[in-house]
This record gives structure tokens, sequence and C-alpha cells, in this order.
């Protein structure tokens, strides 16, 4: 999703709309909107830089020398340097990314730190929504929903995602192979849900979604998201409502009840552990220069 060209060539294609978030010494920030589907053709291109790529929006398959995964919101796209990839839509149209590019010699600087090599390579092509990534994919949607002037963001931004996942990678698992019929299904429930997080939705409504018994869709949907339904729900509802939060005046007591949140003070509770911080202060925070929250452990 990083760059969409002609074989062999990095050059953007008219499906890809990049926009500048920040740029620091040998890394990049952009919001990314592709607008490729089914019928939009394949083609091989190139990370000239490492690649991390949070998803915000959209459902796609990613294909590198390390694997194939299915991208979705709230996961990571991890690309090594001058490491070839395809990117496709068959089940769906568009997505939607926050994109960082870096050096591969500032990226594995960050990585010795942290995973203890400074030889760095990702043996998988994503990493799958993980709670522990939920503080910092939330901070990261709410630098890409801003309007207007643009937060100072500086070097810390970079630092703590180079971090983060360089971490993290070390330890959590592939996903596996996942059945074409399930991949399939298993899109489309997540853009339902991506779309209705507002809403109530219950186990059962998703796995009918899906064309599946509750056991195995739970099983499958964990497989393929490294969650559960119920909390990769809380985390869509936590992004939008961060975003709300920080961008405008709105009470807090309102954003909760229009994201999907059944009460203040449960949403309250849910802001605090995930964030370390009460949505308060998040919001002050936000009218200051951008400072994105660093995981935990």
């Amino acid at each position: 999703m990083i760059e969409r060209g002609q074989p062999g060539s990095n050059a953007p294609s008219p499906l890809l709309r990049r926009t500048p978030l920040a740029r620091g010494d040998g890394w990049t920030i952009h919001d990314c909107i592709c607008t490729a589907g089914p019928n939009d053709r394949r083609f091989e291109e190139r990370h000239d830089q490492v690649a991390l790529a949070l998803v915000t929006a959209g459902t796609f398959q990613y294909r590198t020398p390390a694997g194939e995964a299915v991208l979705y919101p709230g996961s990571y796209l991890l690309g090594n340097s001058n490491e070839c990839f395809e990117c496709g839509h068959t089940h769906s149209v568009g997505d939607r990314c926050i994109a960082l590019h870096t050096s591969r010699e500032l990226f594995e600087e960050v990585a010795a730190s942290v995973a203890g090599s400074s030889r760095y390579t990702f043996q998988y092509p994503n990493l799958p929504a993980r709670p522990e990534l939920t503080a910092l994919a939330t901070s990261l949607c709410t630098v890409a929903t801003r309007t207007g002037a643009p937060f100072a963001i500086d070097e810390c931004v970079y630092t703590a995602v180079a971090a983060a996942i360089a971490a993290l990678r070390s330890r959590v698992p592939s996903a596996g192979r996942l059945a074409s019929a399930d991949i399939r299904r298993l899109s489309a429930v997540l853009r339902y849900m991506d779309t209705h997080s507002a809403n109530p939705l219950r186990l059962g409504q998703l796995a009918n979604l899906a064309v599946m018994s509750k056991f195995h869709f739970l099983r499958t949907f964990r497989r393929m998201t490294g969650t559960t339904p119920y909390r990769y729900l809380l985390a869509t509802r936590l992004r939008r409502a961060a975003a709300v939060i920080a961008h405008t005046r709105e009470p807090i007591s309102a954003i909760a009840l229009n994201e999907g949140f059944n009460d203040l003070s449960s949403f309250n509770r849910y802001f605090r552990r995930m964030m370390k911080t009460t949505p308060i202060q998040y919001r002050s925070r936000f009218r200051q220069p951008f400072a994105v929250t660093k995981v935990q452990g």
C-alpha cells in the first residue's frame, strides 16, 4: 500500500494519494489513501526504505518474501528495505494508512535498543491489532484526522512507533495461512464493524455475517486479528472517540455515547487503562505540540 506504480517502478499511482504529515532526518510520515479495487491489476513493487504502516480504514492483501497477510484497521504493514511486495483488494475497494518510511540505518539503530540486535529484519509481513499497540494506534489516528494547522510532530513519533514494532514483532507469532473463503468472510465482517462500530454488535450477528458458527468465528477472528471481536470493537471505538476529543470541544460524555460506549464511567475507565491518561488530559495534550503515547512494557 506504500507505493503503487508500474512494474519495477515506485512512481505513485493515480489510485494512491499521499499527504505529508511529518519529515525528519532519515524518516517521513504520510497519510495514504488508496482507491484500488478488485478489478485493478496487481504490480510487484519495492520498498526503498523500511516501511511501517498503520491501517486506519479498509482491508487488503499484502505479500512479501516474508509471507502473506490480510491488513485491516488497527494492524501494521511491515516492509524491509529493498524488499519487493504486492498489494491487492480482492474483496473490497480502497484503504487508508498512516505510513512511516525510514532509512535502514536509522531503524536498526532504534531496533538495537529494544530487540537486542542492530541487524534487524521483519520475519513476518504484518503485526496484528495487538492490545499493546492500541494507545499508539489511537494517537496516530488522531494525527491523521486533524484538519487545519499541522501538529509539531517530532522525532518521538517515529521513535515510539519503530521501537514498539521492533520489540513486539520479535515475540508475536504469525497468524498463519487462512482459507480463502475465511479471508473473504472476515474481511466483510471487519468492514462491517468499521462502518457500524458505534452500534451494538452481537457475537451471533457477526458470526452470521461471516456464515460461521460462533466457535469457528471466534477462533478464526482471533487467528487473523490477534484479538477478540469485543476487544477489536472497543479499540475501534476508542480511536474514533479520541480523535473527536482531541479536535473538538464537544462534551466527552456525548462523544462516548455517540461512539458506542454505554456510559461515561465505563468509557473513562477504558480510556485511562489504554491511554494511561484521562480524556480531559488527552484533549489538553493535543492542544500542544504532538507527543505520541508510548507502548508500555
